[in-house]
């Protein structure tokens, strides 16, 4: 499967269905535990994040499935940089280790994300303002207002009033 950067991160239906029709069974198997031997070693630990944390958001797109298994994609993560996973990975790869802390709406989890794209600001600032992006919508609201209507949240005025500035803008 040939794919550009730029499709993990834009609707694009065709790229939805194509992961979806791959890796379904792949991820109903991980669902159920049967890959969690893929944690020990750092190209596995990788293998999880992507089956747990960016496989939901293209093959369950418009639902709230898309963070279902975010937590598990988190675990995986900060296990597989406790074993130090993330130090033998290009900063390509390790990009996407570390997006399960940008999904997450933990305090902790922010700020260790910003401390993990920090490092890697010479190789890839974008994604470093990114993430300093994305920690400020959650300082200022505890969340990310985006994903409100879709998990069935109640919007403050704050938080309409910032969705109706970003209308258009991808949700998260």
């Amino acid at each position: 499967m040939e794919c550009e950067p730029v499709q993990w991160f834009t609707v694009d239906r065709s790229f939805d269905d194509e992961i979806t029709d791959r890796f379904s069974v792949t991820y109903d198997m991980g669902c159920e535990g049967l890959n969690d031997h893929w944690a020990e070693d750092a190209d596995g630990a990788l293998s999880l994040c992507l089956l747990f944390d960016q496989f939901p958001r293209h093959m369950f797109r418009g639902t709230p499935r898309i963070f279902a298994t975010d937590d598990r994609a988190l675990k995986i993560a900060k296990q597989a940089i406790a074993r130090g996973f993330d130090q033998v990975l290009p900063h390509e790869q390790k990009f996407f280790l570390y997006l399960p802390f940008e999904h997450s709406e933990d305090a902790a989890d922010q700020k260790r994300n910003l401390e993990l794209f920090k490092a890697m600001a010479p190789q890839n600032p974008i994604a470093y303002a990114v993430a300093q992006q994305r920690y400020e919508v959650f300082n200022r609201f505890g969340r990310f207002p985006e994903r409100n209507e879709l998990l069935g949240r109640q919007s403050t005025p704050e938080e309409k009033q910032y969705l109706s500035s970003i209308k258009g803008s991808p949700k998260l």
